[in-house]
């Protein structure tokens, strides 16, 4: 089964309540198992616009990547998301 994938694209403009933002993520990725493999860090844009954090989460499944997505508990947080900061996220299916 492919692998699920979480591509975000973000700029913070409140930095003092974004904080209040992941510690509300947390509870909603651990129930759906995903996993960092991006967090921020250095990067270069070599092409195009950029923002600047870029967060690349991994599912053990499409499907529990949409699930994650669209659950009540990462509801809440992205309403806390969406206050704090402009974003694009994706979700793409792996290979």
């Amino acid at each position: 089964m492919a692998k699920g994938y979480w591509i975000v694209h973000i700029s913070v403009n409140d930095p003092q309540n974004y904080p209040k933002y992941i510690a509300a993520d947390a509870k909603a990725f651990q129930s759906f198992n995903a996993r960092f493999l991006v967090r921020g860090g250095k990067y270069e844009a070599v092409e195009g616009p950029s923002r600047e954090r870029h967060v690349v989460i991994e599912f053990e499944s499409y499907q529990r990547a949409l699930e994650c997505y669209n659950s009540a508990e990462y509801q809440a947080a992205a309403k806390l998301r969406q206050a704090y900061a402009d974003s694009e996220v994706l979700i793409v299916e792996g290979l």
